[in-house]
């Protein structure tokens, strides 16, 4: 792919993507040999939602994620996506803690990395270009990756998520290596861009508060199995601090310390 950034034209590209997938599993499980990461998984989530999964390291949060993302298969059970057998014609994305950026190719060009769809250059460097102004960073198509803060290449990274216009979004803990400021910004970012783009959210992350600000539901495993499945019915934008959230947090905190003092 080269590394420069193309000429395009300034037509914007149509949606590939205008709703969100539907997600169901039936009995799903997961083990490697011997040990048994996840069982007997039923879920049902539908388009649009944004879901949270919290738990203690080694619950199975990240396993989960890469069945959805087909990175693994399930041992047993079924995973359909609109009603299909784990069906990836429609865009499904994971986006990782690290932002796993190329250091050879330029802003632009790591971005149309996820540009699976598109037959020419001129193609590849609108969408790149469109999904770098969603994420707030128009301009800095040319700039190398080394040149970008933490915050400015979790960005990119985002943004070459978000460049396939997928009905499925997963994020395995994005924030977690990011200053407390640049993370709530970047909490508020992909709250946005999922409000905007109308995809399906799924985040796995260690805090709860996190999970409370930008879920619409929060999973809790423990040992593999959901332990909590609680509804975060709150009104958008959400005030970090507010009584109702600060609720919410308690009974899932109370939970995932119950369960490690237990």
């Amino acid at each position: 792919m080269d590394a420069t950034l193309v000429e395009v034209s300034t037509q914007t590209m149509p949606p590939l993507a205008a709703r969100g997938a539907t997600l169901t599993l039936r009995g799903v499980s997961k083990a490697f040999g011997t040990h048994h990461v996840l069982h007997d998984i039923d879920l049902d989530i539908p388009p649009r939602e944004f879901v949270a999964v919290v738990g203690r390291s080694g619950c199975g949060k990240s396993t989960l994620l890469r069945l959805l993302a087909g990175l693994d298969e399930p041992t047993t059970g079924s995973i359909a996506i609109d009603e299909r057998s784990r069906d990836h014609s429609r865009a499904v994305r994971l986006m990782f803690q690290e932002p796993r950026l190329l250091p050879w190719q330029r802003v632009a060009a790591n971005v149309s990395v996820g540009v699976a769809h598109a037959e020419t250059r001129r193609e590849r460097g609108t969408r790149a270009e469109d999904a770098l102004l969603q994420v707030g960073l128009a301009g800095r198509e040319r700039h190398w990756p080394l040149v970008l803060s933490g915050g400015q290449k979790q960005r990119v990274a985002l943004a070459r998520a978000l460049v396939s216009d997928p009905g499925l979004l997963l994020l395995d803990e994005p924030l977690g290596a990011l200053d407390a400021l640049t993370r709530i910004e970047m909490q508020d970012l992909i709250e946005s861009v999922w409000l905007d783009k109308g995809f399906t959210a799924i985040m796995v992350t260690h805090d709860v508060s996190e999970a409370v600000a930008l879920a619409d539901r929060i999973l809790l495993l423990e040992q593999g199995r959901i332990a909590l499945d609680i509804e975060v019915d709150l009104p958008r934008p959400r005030h970090r601090g507010d009584a109702a959230a600060a609720d919410i947090e308690g009974r899932v905190l109370d939970r995932l310390l119950r369960r490690q003092t237990g």
